[in-house]
């Protein structure tokens, strides 16, 4: 049994999906780790996550713990699925010592691991709390297409769409670039947004991003179908197309 004081749960960012954009720094802390966590919708279920570390880790390290990734409307049912987690993960510290938890992109980005760091340090006082960086799928999204996120001065706005179009819509309104993250399942009022802001022609969305069944498309295609969950969005600044013209 190994006591908290000597626990670690390390948020590891393991990227979109692509395995050769883990960091090295990611790579060596997933295998010093005594277990990896990676989060599941269903324990019969593999993740993005999973089939990244997979690529470095044996299967044997590596444990599924559930998660309600998906539970929006039910604040019951999502707060007796996170306690159910942490205490799993509490578990785990306990028996194990150093725990890392694989999280898609980066563990500062709207991810799992914000939450479970807070649950852990309530049931499980004294353990060392560390995160590594992780690519996220905006970089990579932009890598591949070409987009460019910023520019001299312009801001950058990251929206989920989860928290409805108006706040897209709200951001595209504005002089900067616009990601949005989660809109696969609002892909129809995302595009209605683009047109009415006049941003469409330039944006791109992409899905799968470094996986088989990648697509990366110019958002003018988007027809309202609905598109896998974990879509990524860039509407680039509207840019006068001269080099350095915003510095």
């Amino acid at each position: 049994m190994t006591s908290s004081s000597n626990s670690r749960l390390i948020g590891v960012g393991v990227g979109p999906g692509d395995p050769e954009l883990v960091t090295v720094k990611g790579v060596n802390a997933l295998r010093a780790a005594d277990v990896v966590v990676v989060p599941v919708m269903d324990t019969l279920e593999r993740g993005r996550a999973e089939a990244t570390v997979l690529h470095y880790v044996p299967a044997e390290k590596v444990v599924r713990v559930v998660f309600a990734l998906n539970e929006r409307s039910d604040r019951g049912r999502r707060e007796a699925a996170w306690d159910a987690a942490g205490e799993r993960v509490a578990q785990l510290l306990r028996e194990r010592g150093v725990v890392a938890f694989a999280t898609i992109g980066d563990p500062h980005v709207y991810s799992t691991f914000t939450y479970l760091a807070q649950t852990i340090a309530e049931l499980v006082p004294g353990t060392g709390i560390e995160t590594v960086p992780g690519i996220t799928a905006m970089q990579d999204l932009a890598a591949r297409s070409g987009a460019v996120l910023t520019e001299g001065t312009e801001p950058l706005t990251l929206v989920p769409v989860t928290a409805g179009a108006a706040v897209l819509k709200e951001a595209l309104a504005g002089p900067g670039t616009v990601v949005a993250y989660k809109f696969g399942r609002q892909a129809g009022e995302v595009a209605e947004a683009l047109r009415e802001t006049g941003r469409i022609d330039d944006a791109v969305w992409g899905s799968a991003l470094g996986l088989e069944s990648e697509s990366i498309r110019p958002a003018s295609q988007l027809d309202g179908e609905p598109l896998p969950y974990l879509s990524t969005l860039i509407a680039p600044a509207p840019r006068d197309g001269g080099r350095g013209g915003k510095l």
